[in-house]
């Protein structure tokens, strides 16, 4: 089997690390492997496959002779490279938010428009997280009947703000259990014991980024240039995982036992739906693996060609480096 050059720009960083748990576990063919992030990373180590990769101080000349750049960085290291990746003839799979809605970039998830990654000038774009997990918990319903608008409520885990997330969490939970003074510096509150409905920063229209991400990223993903979303992103004290409200309309009516039979047979999610007996998707249970369950699935009582639902998904695997590797995997015709 051929092996392929990788390369992880922002290796040490959360997703940096979990691209690489990802490679070993998909067993993809990994020839040399570089692992790139700043220099003040530089002199540490990270284990891949029983031996241990030095950390290198991300330059313009690391890309020469890699096959393809696993993007785990921000959105500013990814445009400081962008040009000097393109010129090695590497393909950057990106996880920021930098080229997403370029039109010439294409933004995948290979479940749904997996195609599309042939499509690349050397870019292809990672969705944003709670897209991914949003766009796959509906996407079987979207094949039934055209998806015309969706009312969404984003739960997201505090790892989604990277690594001191929860980290902060866990020091504001100790600090009140002890009864001290809780220190906030990662999110705009306290979110021990607390919900913030505050991801990204606030637009004109009142949106914020982050929601207005489910809208435009998901009409790009489906293809579906009029799709209208109205979304709310709310940060909760979770460590991991992010879960998701939606309410989805479509063109025709779909009933709920058509509903539950087409999201169970589609790749990417876990049909886990019996409330009656407490089964329903919760973050403990999706952490750690590449599955969106889905449950809570209910016609809505408000519009006519309305299905409701819950869905909860890994945000840092399958919204972030999983989705990544797999759309590399597509690209070199690995099935995974």
């Amino acid at each position: 089997m051929k092996l392929y050059h990788i390369g992880i720009l922002g290796a040490t960083g959360a997703v940096g690390r979990e691209m690489l748990k990802i490679l070993e576990e998909y067993h993809f063919p990994v020839g040399e492997l570089r692992l790139l992030a700043s220099k003040r990373s530089v002199g540490k180590t990270i284990l891949f496959q029983g031996k241990e990769y030095p950390i290198e101080e991300a330059t313009h000349q690391s890309f020469k002779g890699l096959d393809f750049v696993l993007g785990a960085a921000s959105n500013a290291v990814a445009k400081e490279f962008k040009e000097s990746i393109l010129a090695s003839h590497a393909v950057f799979i990106d996880n920021s938010s930098a080229f997403r809605m370029d039109p010439e970039v294409p933004l995948v998830v290979p479940e749904i428009n997996g195609e599309d990654v042939f499509q690349h000038k050397g870019i292809i774009a990672n969705p944003n997280c709670s897209t991914i997990l949003t766009m796959l918990a509906v996407y079987a319903l979207h094949k039934i009947s055209p998806i015309e608008s969706m009312i969404v409520s984003t739960y997201q885990a505090t790892s989604g703000a990277g690594a001191q997330g929860p980290i902060e969490l866990k020091s504001q939970m100790e600090a009140l259990c002890k009864g001290e003074p809780v220190e906030v510096e990662v999110f705009q509150h306290q979110i021990a014991e607390n919900v913030i409905p505050h991801i990204g920063s606030f637009l004109e229209n009142g949106y914020s980024t982050e929601e207005m991400k489910m809208q435009n990223e998901g009409r790009k993903i489906l293809h579906q240039p009029d799709l209208k979303v109205s979304c709310t992103c709310v940060r909760v004290p979770v460590v991991r995982s992010h879960s998701i409200s939606v309410e989805v309309l479509t063109k025709n009516k779909i009933d709920v036992a058509a509903a539950k039979l087409a999201i169970s047979k589609e790749k990417g999610c876990k049909l886990y739906d019996d409330p009656q007996n407490k089964i329903y998707p919760i973050p403990i249970l999706t952490s750690d693996q590449d599955l969106v369950y889905v449950g809570r699935i209910r016609q809505s009582l408000v519009f006519e060609n309305g299905i409701t639902l819950w869905c909860s998904g890994d945000q840092i695997r399958k919204g972030a480096a999983t989705n990544a590797v797999q759309i590399m995997m597509k690209l070199i015709g690995l099935e995974y």
